[in-house]
């Protein structure tokens, strides 16, 4: 039961992660998961100290509003100061990452208070964290309910704002001329992507996620060219992921995480050697090809 719910959790974090993904890849932004990860220590110290506790609840708020916080500064670097995507990205983690580790030496210096140890979780230690009711009725993992409503959210934001999110992203200049707020939908991608990668890494951990994020969607734009298709490849990547991930771990008795996010670099190296749009082999198979038959023609031609 316990490799079930391991493998359910990864799934549900893998499918969320890879939809948001294919967004942020398309729009050049998929290192602001790995962006998050870093500033949000601000927020759990913030929250520390307003709280003086160290449950996850606060931390998870205080984690999700400096994520949020984290996200407009870098589209206001991006857009306001012309920095590139990525500059902003660098310059707004490495800032609010080093404004956490300071408000932890003069605040709370003597408080064990870190990521890894407030928020950073493991998948392995999903089926012992349970909700039991009142009545000592167990309902199973809290990690499983807290990422089922958030897959639900991020479903239904893409399902009802798809329109507005693919024209912002592919055709930003034709959305604005037709009525549509850029900004508005860029700050509530951005916002999902937030709360996505806060929730998920007391659940899985950080360096899955931010794997989950970027190597399934990156697979997924290799392997075709068109957008909903690239969607559903990088959900189902994603549940792949993470089944494959789970029996490689327990093989070789190692990570879960690490094995996960090993799967997921495998694929992506699959798909970059043997993908038909874009595959390195593939293409020079092809281009063998059409040399041979060039040459053929021209001997045909001479005779």
């Amino acid at each position: 039961m316990n490799a079930f719910w391991i493998i359910l959790t990864g799934s549900l974090v893998a499918v969320t992660c890879g939809l948001l993904g294919c967004y942020l890849i398309l729009r050049k932004m998929a290192m602001v998961g790995d962006a998050i990860s870093h500033a949000v220590l601000p927020g759990i110290v913030l929250a520390f100290l307003f709280t003086g506790s160290r449950d996850s609840v606060p931390m998870l708020i205080g984690a999700g509003a400096i994520g949020v916080f984290t996200t407009f500064l870098i589209e206001f670097f991006h857009r306001r100061g012309g920095l590139q995507t990525d500059a902003s990205i660098g310059v707004t983690f490495t800032w609010l990452f080093a404004l956490g580790i300071i408000l932890i030496s003069v605040f709370a210096g003597k408080v064990d208070l870190d990521q890894d140890c407030v928020l950073y979780g493991e998948i392995a230690y999903v089926p012992i964290d349970l909700w039991i009711t009142k009545s000592g009725f167990i309902m199973g993992p809290q990690a499983v309910y807290i990422l089922s409503l958030v897959f639900i959210l991020v479903l239904s934001f893409i399902l009802f704002g798809y329109k507005e999110l693919y024209l912002t992203t592919f055709d930003p200049a034709f959305a604005a001329a037709i009525g549509i707020s850029t900004s508005l939908w860029h700050y509530m991608l951005m916002g999902a992507v937030s709360l996505t990668t806060v929730a998920s890494f007391e659940s899985v951990g950080a360096i899955l996620v931010v794997a989950l994020l970027i190597a399934n969607p990156a697979t997924a734009y290799l392997l075709t060219e068109n957008f909903k298709k690239m969607l559903s490849l990088s959900a189902l990547l994603g549940v792949f992921t993470s089944i494959l991930g789970y029996f490689l771990a327990t093989l070789i008795d190692g990570s879960i995480a690490g094995a996960m996010s090993t799967v997921a670099g495998i694929f992506f190296l699959l798909a970059f050697l043997f993908s038909p749009k874009e595959g390195v082999i593939y293409k020079s198979f092809l281009k063998r090809s059409n040399i041979k038959l060039a040459k053929t023609q021209m001997v045909k031609n001479e005779k």
